[in-house]
């Protein structure tokens, strides 16, 4: 799936993406791969990512660029 990163916590490393399907997805630095760099990354810069259902919601794995 892709999406848009809607929001970023730098001192806390972790972000949420808000979906091509409207939904907003919780992502952890650790899940960047690639070139994908938390540092570099800013709100709504295009990102492609597996959706996963966690217990706390909604979650995106394996970001990416998009």
């Amino acid at each position: 799936m892709t999406g848009s990163v809607k929001s970023l916590s730098r001192d806390r490393g972790f972000g949420f993406i808000r979906g091509e399907d409207g939904h907003d997805y919780f992502f952890h630095r650790s899940e960047l791969r690639g070139r994908l760099s938390f540092d570099e990354l800013k709100e709504g810069d295009r990102v492609a990512f597996e959706p996963r259902q966690s217990d706390k919601g909604p979650r995106a794995a394996d970001v990416g660029p998009g």
